[in-house]
């Protein structure tokens, strides 16, 4: 062992101490990164709240406002780890109140930043299958009245090559008496065949129509199906407008061939509609993302996690002063007991005795509660604390220190008796 004197205190050297440095200087420099970490989490929380904060207020007003927020969210953390609700119960839930309200405050407007990257392939899904919907409704309808459209021309058609095959044969309801029966291509079949003749091209006419308004709404089809896997996704997407307004050009056309009033096209988003970002709005509660929700909420649960780790947990080592205080005030206790952590208990309340002699316990309560700050123990109830690892070594090195002093001591007065005898 090394002296010591009082002018000139050192720690004496041994492995309990060794053991004790390296945890010391591991648990500080845990403590130490402790700091920038939350520091960087504020940050980070405070970025993200700054930003659904700004789409709502100006931009300065919202940086003062984030600030604001994040301060208190570290503060309140800080002060929470260091009073006691039953102590002072009204600054106690001030303080609650606080930290749960900037929370909310910081979860909420963050929920719009994690939204907008969590949901921002969903969203170009959505406003895909949008505009594919809206195409598909759009062609679905004017395919129905086509339909109905070539029904119609080809029961036309074959009334009209019925009516030319009776005025042949003279069988025609429209014929005379005296022309009845009679065959062959006179003047009343002449007319039949030309009506019949006059609608069979422009059957062909609308054939040839609708075969090239078929092939437009396949190449629009096309357009579309390519659209989720275009590598230049701007031409693409021109392309289907392009596609999609030659669909309506080619329908307008038709129109008065079809006889029918067509539908009218629904208008399709812009290229810039189609690839611009998500702007936060209350609408993005409706379409609730619990894992956009759970994010923002991590961030802010690990800035309040570690800004009250960092200040209950202990601070510090203790000094060779200190050490002597707490060993010689800890060995004033007398109920130790080994506990089912197989870790050393004992209970810190005055004995009976002690309370009938009204023995003053100043000094080891004081002990007590400095290596609880410290860390060095665990309150396991408002009795009992237990020893926490990094005291045993302290503890068996003053212990061997002590026994150390009595065998030297022992050592002297042998040496003493046998020099007087």
């Amino acid at each position: 062992m090394v002296k010591t004197n009082k002018n000139n205190k050192r720690r004496p050297t041994g492995v309990g101490y060794f053991i004790n440095g390296i945890q010391t200087l591991f648990v500080g420099m845990l403590r130490i990164w402790t700091i920038p970490i939350v520091l960087m989490l504020s940050v980070a929380s405070g970025f993200t709240t700054f930003y659904g904060l700004s789409h709502f207020i100006t931009d300065w007003i919202a940086l003062i406002i984030t600030i604001a927020i994040q301060s208190i969210i570290v503060i309140c953390s800080l002060e929470i780890a260091g009073i006691h609700w039953k102590a002072n119960r009204v600054r106690y839930a001030s303080v609650v109140l606080s930290l749960l309200i900037a929370l909310t405050a910081s979860v909420s407007f963050s929920y719009f930043k994690f939204y907008e990257i969590s949901q921002q392939g969903n969203i170009h899904i959505n406003r895909l299958d949008e505009i594919r919907q809206s195409v598909k409704t759009y062609l679905g309808e004017i395919l129905t009245i086509k339909g109905e459209v070539i029904k119609q021309q080809h029961l036309e058609l074959k009334k009209a090559s019925d009516e030319a095959a009776q005025a042949y044969f003279g069988t025609h309801p429209l014929i005379t008496g005296g022309y009845r029966n009679q065959i062959g291509d006179g003047p009343f079949y002449k007319h039949y065949k030309q009506m019949y003749e006059d609608k069979k091209i422009k059957q062909q006419n609308l054939d040839l129509a609708f075969s090239s308004f078929d092939k437009k709404i396949q190449q629009l089809q096309v357009s579309l199906s390519n659209l989720d896997v275009a590598k230049d996704l701007e031409s693409s997407y021109y392309d289907v407008l392009t596609k999609y307004q030659d669909v309506q050009i080619q329908t307008g056309q038709l129109s008065s061939s079809m006889g029918q009033g067509l539908p009218e096209a629904p208008l399709l988003m812009t290229y810039r509609q189609f690839t611009v970002d998500v702007t936060p709005s209350i609408v993005m509660w409706k379409g609730f993302s619990l894992f956009a929700f759970i994010c923002a909420a991590m961030v802010d649960f690990f800035t309040v996690l570690l800004s009250y780790r960092l200040e209950f947990t202990a601070p510090g080592p203790l000094t060779i002063d200190e050490e002597e205080l707490v060993f010689e005030c800890l060995r004033q206790f007398t109920e130790f007991t080994i506990n089912n952590n197989d870790e050393l208990q004992m209970v810190i309340e005055k004995t009976d005795i002690e309370k009938a002699r009204k023995y003053s316990d100043l000094s080891r309560m004081f002990a007590v509660g400095l290596l609880l700050n410290r860390g060095f123990l665990r309150k396991l109830d408002h009795r009992t604390v237990e020893f926490a690892p990094n005291l045993y070594p302290l503890i068996a090195e003053k212990m061997g220190d002590k026994i150390n002093q009595i065998r030297t001591a022992s050592l002297t007065n042998k040496d003493s008796i046998s020099s007087e005898t």
